[in-house]
């Protein structure tokens, strides 16, 4: 062992949780690696392999400063990924693989020029930024009420499935599958989905940003992206470097140039950046770390309106934009068929069941429309919401005295078709009487029955109607984060992480030995004060002893730990 694992090892023991935590995170440390203590997370995070990822990982000011010497504003970049001691300085482990990355890639090392700041866009370039923003506002909104219902499956790789991908440029939720990617990732940096090992599913932030008015839903997205940038892009006032300077910040990385061409492709869909390189006055205050200037998109993008054109065969014009939560109201009972600044909506009888199932009733869809239309209400509109509502309910889901979830209807074969639905079998839905029961929970039964399309309403537990809400990724909260990935990680290294660190460190380097079989020189203290040095062939250590044959006297000696004052190789 060396004394840089050592060293390295003192100061993870001198961090508190969170930074620890940090620490491991930023080195891409699984939770669950079997180290029993700071020395071994110091050998693991010294290990060449595991220096090479975090070398790839640094910018190049951080990869410039580690290879001609770190100063106090370099550190912030480096130190808490644990690659220099308290001095400033790269352990030797790290210093070596330094300067094998620079002799393989010397122009990684290079300090770039400062980068140029950006031109300002003229007019006619920020009105096509603003418009950009505006159908990506457009385009993520239709993505998330499509999620709302049924979450995006992802592949082992991370990407959403390809059947989701047909499945929502089908509905006219996406323009093309490649759209997909995009609004996903600018979703996720806003906390408007959250991702688990198998799907995307809407968050509870997406609702009230589905409500709000576009200048703030466009606010939300891009301080989101922003705060998603990696570190190295990030100014210390907590804006972003000029989109110029991007390409070449993470030389080491080979994965950076399509991330940096993602990252840029996103700065042009939501109006931070021209196809040119301009910046339109908008911009600017996110990159210098200021808030998002909603006022100044807004001068750039079309007036909403709040009245529509009801018609008689079913349809509904909005000359305009939509208010955003008018339009989320109106989505819920009408299907969109277009979608541009004027668009199109139809009512049938599925899109007002849907609404119905979310909550609505005859009553409030009138009341709705009413204030809504220009037009009044047309008498096919009136008839369709009259008759969906009174067939709607016809299946009512329950909860019975034993505890098990109750389907029941007023008509006997709306129960025979439910009980031989091969999209219900997984349900175990069983006969008793005038209904079926069945062990699955209220709820899941109650969205199977809705999704496929049955007039079903919930019951709460006084048989009264109640609304049932699809279910939302929980808030994101600081326990999701690494201090609580790593806390059983942190705790065991805690917990066998002694006051003395010397005889810590002794330990550490006879263990070592021991497994080695090491030919190891050793310094005791005899009883009279004096030290004597013996030659060991290290061959076991317990019982506070450590043995080894004598290379010089050729005889097994068996040496009290207490008594080792040093331990070097031979």
């Amino acid at each position: 062992m060396t004394t840089g694992e050592r060293s390295l090892a003192m100061w993870l023991a001198t961090r508190d949780d969170a930074a620890l935590a940090e620490t491991f995170a930023l080195r891409s440390v699984s939770p669950t690696v079997p180290w029993h203590d700071f020395f071994d997370a110091a050998d693991a995070l010294l290990d060449a392999a595991s220096v090479d990822r975090a070398l790839v990982r640094l910018p190049r000011p951080a990869l410039v400063a580690l290879s001609n010497g770190v100063t106090d504003e370099d550190r912030p970049l480096v130190e808490p990924l644990a690659l220099v001691d308290a001095a400033g300085e790269p352990y030797p482990a790290i210093a070596e693989r330094v300067a094998a990355a620079a002799a393989a890639a010397p122009e990684a090392f290079e300090t770039d020029a400062a980068p140029e700041q950006p031109t300002p866009a003229d007019p006619s370039a920020s009105a096509a930024a603003a418009e950009r923003a505006f159908g990506s506002i457009g385009a993520l909104a239709d993505l998330l009420i499509a999620t709302q219902h049924t979450p995006l499956s992802r592949t082992g790789a991370g990407p959403v499935s390809a059947a989701d991908r047909k499945r929502l440029t089908d509905a006219g939720a996406i323009d093309s599958p490649e759209d997909l990617d995009d609004l996903v990732a600018a979703a996720s940096a806003a906390g408007l989905i959250d991702g688990t090992d198998r799907e995307w599913t809407v968050s509870e932030a997406a609702d009230a940003w589905l409500r709000a008015v576009t200048t703030t839903r466009w606010a939300d997205v891009v301080e989101g992206l922003r705060a998603s940038l990696r570190p190295g892009l990030r100014t210390p006032e907590g804006g972003f470097l000029p989109l110029s300077a991007w390409p070449q910040r993470y030389p080491l990385d080979p994965e950076w140039p399509a991330i940096a061409a993602r990252q840029r492709r996103l700065a042009e869909r939501w109006g931070l950046v021209t196809p040119e390189g301009d910046e339109p006055a908008w911009a600017a205050s996110l990159r210098r770390g200021e808030g998002a200037d909603a006022a100044g998109l807004a001068g750039f993008l079309p007036a909403e309106i709040d009245r529509i054109y009801l018609q008689a065969d079913l349809s509904a014009i909005a000359p305009g934009p939509l208010a955003p939560a008018l339009d989320l109201r109106l989505r819920r009972i009408a299907v969109r068929e277009s979608r541009a600044q004027a668009s199109t909506y139809r009512f049938t009888a599925e899109s007002l069941v849907a609404g119905m199932t979310e909550g609505e009733s005859a009553e409030s869809v009138r009341e709705f429309l009413a204030q809504l239309s220009l037009t009044g209400i047309p008498q096919p509109l009136e008839y369709l919401i009259t008759s969906t509502a009174a067939r709607h309910g016809l299946v009512r889901v329950g909860v019975d005295g034993n505890g098990n979830t109750a389907i029941t209807s007023t008509e006997p074969s709306v129960l025979d078709a439910i009980s031989v639905d091969q999209a219900l079998r997984p349900l175990g839905l069983v006969r008793d009487g005038r209904q079926l029961i069945t062990r699955a929970g209220r709820d899941v039964v109650y969205w199977s029955l809705a999704d496929a399309r049955y007039p079903v309403v919930a019951l709460d537990e006084y048989g009264a109607p109640a609304p049932i809400v699809r279910r939302r990724a929980p808030r994101r909260t600081e326990a999701d984060g690494p201090v609580h990935s790593y806390a059983p990680l942190v705790a065991r290294l805690r917990e066998t992480h002694g006051t003395d660190s010397d005889a810590a460190w002794l330990g550490r380097e006879l263990e070592q030995a021991v497994r080695a079989r090491s030919i190891i020189a050793v310094v005791v203290r005899l009883p009279d004060g004096a030290e004597r040095s013996f030659t060991l062939e290290a061959t076991g250590l317990g019982g506070g002893r450590l043995r080894g044959r004598d290379r010089s006297a050729d005889i097994e000696r068996t040496l009290p730990v207490s008594s080792i004052v040093s331990v070097r190789p031979a």
